[in-house]
C-alpha cells in the first residue's frame, strides 16, 4: 500500500445493531433506532411499521385475545377491570371484576379459557362465567355401609363429588367416601331414575333414602349419589391465584401463584376444568418463585428465580406409573443460572433472560444441558432496562420482540453468528411512542396493548423516526489519515434521507437532504486528513438502505 491508494468501501448486507462500542463489524450499528430487515420486502434495512389503532380504551390493556366461535372472529380484550369483545369493530362489554394485571388465556375444545391471577373463566362465544369444576366421581363399588375403591381424585375446582352403590333391596342408609359434608341434598338416582332422599346427616356422611333401591344387577353400581363438600378457599385459590399457564401433553400446567411461589399444578388429560389436589410438584426445596414454563424437546421446562440451592432449571417428562397413571416428575437440569424475566420456545430454541440477558438450553432430555448466550450484541442496553424483570415477550416474522416499557429489542431467527464455541441472533432496537402493557400476534400481525387501546403494527406509510449509524470506520489502516473521493457516497435507497457524517474531530454534521428516492442517491461528502468516519442515515418519514458506497485516499502516517 501506498500514499496516495484509493480503498473502495462498500457497506451493506446490513445485520443488526452492536451496542458494544463504535468499533465493530461494518455490517452492524452502534447506535439504530426504528429500522429492521423485513425479509418479505428487501434484503436491506427499512424503516419499521407504525403503531395504528384498532379500538380505544379507558383503562389499561392487560390482555388481547383472539378467538373464532362458530362463524364469528372476535378479538377479547382485557381492560381495567373490564372484559370486551370487539367483532367488526364493535365493542361489546361482556365481564367486569377482573384483575387489574398481565393475563392469559387459550382455547382448548372450542372453548376460550381466561386467567388473570383472580379469576379462571370459560367462554363459548355467548356466555362466559366461572369455570365450573368437572363432578369426578371419587367412589365406586361401594356397599350401603362404605368399601368400594377409589376411582378419580377429588377436583380442586369443583364443591361436587360422586359416590356410586350396589343396593341391597334392604339399605336406605348410605355412607359416602367423606364426612362433614354440606346440608345440601344430595341428588340420588337408582338406575338412572331420580328418587327421593329422606334426609342426610352431614356431619358422618350419611344419605338416607325413603325407599331401599334393588339390589344391583349382577352386583353392578346401581346407586350414584352427587353430594356436595365445599373445596376450601385456599385450596381453590391455588390454581385461581396462578398467573402462567402453559399447554404440554394435552394437559393445562398452571403457575406463578405468589402464595406458593415454586409450585405448579396440572389439569387432567384434555380436562382444563379438572385439577386433581395429588397433581402438583415441588419445583426446588426453596421457595425461589417459578418465572415460566416451556413446552419443547418433548418435555415441559419450568425457570425458577436465581436460588440460593442453585436449582433453577427443571424439566418434566411423561412417565406412566402403575397405579397413578401418567404422571410427570421433575428433574432438575444441570443448568444453574436463574430466569429474571420470562422464558420461551422461540422457533424450536429454548431460552429464557437471566440476569445477563438471554440464555438459549444446549441439549435435551437424553443429554446434559449446558446453556448457551444468544443476546450479546445488545446486553448492555437490554439489562439495564428499568422495567428488565417485567418484560413482554411475542415471537413475530421470525423475530423474537423482547418489549420493555416503550422499547423494543428484536432477537432475529434468519441470522445468526457463531460467537466462540456457541451462536447468538443478531440484534435491532426500536422505540415506540407509547408504553406497551401485552402484546399477542395472531395471523402474522402483531398486536400492542397500550394504556389508551389496542394498536396493530400494520402502518406501513406513516411517518416515524428512524437511523443506522455506521461503525467507526478506519478503512482497514488505521495508523494512516484518509480523504475521501470527492466522487461522495452513492446509496442504494428508497425514501427520505438525511446523510450525516462524523469524523473523529466532530459530531454528525449534515451533508444533505435527499427525498422521494426512488433508487439512489450521491451524497458528497468532502473531509480531509481524518482518522475514522461514520455515516448517519436518518428518516422523519421512512426510508430503505441497501448499499452505501464510499472512497477513501490513504495520506500520510497520524502524527500526534
Amino acid at each position: 500500500m501506498a500514499s496516495g491508494d484509493l480503498v473502495p468501501r462498500q457497506y451493506g448486507s446490513f445485520r443488526g445493531v452492536d451496542f458494544r462500542g463504535d468499533e465493530i463489524n461494518i455490517s452492524r450499528s452502534p447506535d439504530s433506532k426504528n429500522v429492521w430487515k423485513d425479509y418479505r420486502k428487501t434484503d436491506g434495512i427499512r424503516t419499521r411499521p407504525c403503531m395504528e389503532l384498532l379500538t380505544s380504551f379507558d383503562d389499561t390493556v392487560y390482555g388481547v385475545f383472539f378467538y373464532t366461535a362458530g362463524s364469528t372472529d372476535m378479538i377479547l380484550v382485557h381492560s381495567g377491570q373490564k372484559l370486551y369483545k370487539v367483532v367488526n369493530e364493535q365493542k361489546t362489554l361482556i365481564y367486569e371484576g377482573l384483575n387489574e394485571a398481565e393475563s392469559n388465556a387459550f382455547v382448548y375444545n372450542n372453548y376460550w379459557y381466561f386467567k388473570d391471577g383472580k379469576n379462571y373463566l370459560v367462554y363459548d362465544g355467548e356466555k362466559i362465567g366461572d369455570v365450573v369444576g368437572y363432578v369426578p366421581v371419587t367412589s365406586i363399588g361401594r356397599n350401603p355401609m362404605g368399601g368400594g375403591k377409589i376411582k378419580e381424585d377429588i377436583n380442586i375446582l369443583s364443591d361436587y363429588r360422586i359416590n356410586t352403590f350396589c343396593g341391597d333391596e334392604n339399605s336406605t342408609e348410605f355412607h359416602l367416601d367423606t364426612i362433614q359434608i354440606d346440608s345440601e341434598i344430595p341428588e340420588v338416582t337408582v338406575d338412572g331414575v331420580a328418587v327421593e332422599v329422606s334426609k342426610i346427616i352431614p356431619e358422618k356422611g350419611v344419605v338416607v333414602l325413603k325407599a331401599a333401591p334393588p339390589a344391583g344387577y349382577g352386583g353392578q353400581d346401581n346407586v350414584k349419589i352427587t353430594f356436595k363438600k365445599t373445596i376450601d378457599k385456599n385450596e381453590k385459590r391455588k390454581i385461581l391465584n396462578c398467573t402462567l399457564l402453559e399447554v404440554f401433553d394435552n394437559r393445562v400446567f398452571f403457575s406463578g401463584n405468589k402464595d406458593y411461589p415454586n409450585m405448579i399444578w396440572h389439569s387432567s388429560l384434555d380436562d382444563p376444568k379438572y385439577c386433581s389436589d395429588l397433581d402438583y410438584y415441588n419445583e426446588g426445596l426453596d421457595t425461589a418463585a417459578v418465572k415460566g414454563m416451556v413446552a419443547g424437546n418433548n418435555a415441559l421446562w419450568v425457570f425458577r428465580e436465581p436460588s440460593q440451592a442453585n436449582t433453577t432449571v427443571f424439566y418434566h417428562t411423561p412417565t406412566i406409573d402403575s397405579e397413578y397413571g401418567k404422571i410427570y416428575p421433575n428433574t432438575h437440569s444441570s443448568i444453574s443460572t436463574g430466569c429474571t424475566g420470562r422464558a420461551i420456545n422461540f422457533n424450536d430454541d429454548i431460552v429464557f433472560f437471566s440476569d445477563r440477558g438471554m440464555e438459549g438450553i444446549n441439549g435435551d432430555i437424553t443429554t446434559e444441558q449446558v446453556i448457551s448466550h444468544r443476546s450479546s450484541l445488545v446486553d448492555r442496553r437490554l439489562t439495564s432496562e428499568e422495567e428488565y424483570k417485567n418484560m413482554l415477550l411475542a415471537e413475530w416474522e421470525g423475530y423474537l420482540v423482547v418489549i420493555i416499557g416503550n422499547k423494543a429489542y428484536l432477537a432475529d431467527s434468519r441470522a445468526m453468528f457463531q460467537n466462540e464455541s456457541h451462536y447468538e441472533y443478531e440484534w435491532f432496537y426500536w422505540e415506540f411512542s407509547k408504553r406497551i402493557t401485552s402484546a399477542k400476534v395472531n395471523k402474522g400481525k402483531l398486536y400492542l396493548g397500550t394504556e389508551d387501546g389496542v394498536y396493530s403494527l400494520t402502518d406501513a406509510d406513516g411517518d416515524i423516526e428512524s437511523y443506522w449509524v455506521t461503525p467507526k470506520d478506519k478503512f482497514s489502516h488505521p495508523h494512516y489519515l484518509k480523504t475521501t473521493n470527492k466522487k461522495g457516497c452513492t446509496c442504494e435507497a428508497e425514501g427520505d434521507i438525511s446523510l450525516y457524517v462524523k469524523t473523529e474531530k466532530t459530531g454528525f454534521e449534515l451533508i444533505g437532504t435527499f427525498k422521494d428516492i426512488t433508487d439512489y442517491f450521491v451524497g458528497r461528502i468532502k473531509r480531509k486528513k481524518f482518522k475514522d468516519i461514520q455515516l448517519k442515515f436518518y428518516s422523519t418519514t421512512r426510508f430503505t438502505l441497501e448499499t452505501a458506497t464510499l472512497e477513501c485516499f490513504i495520506g500520510g502516517y497520524i502524527k500526534r
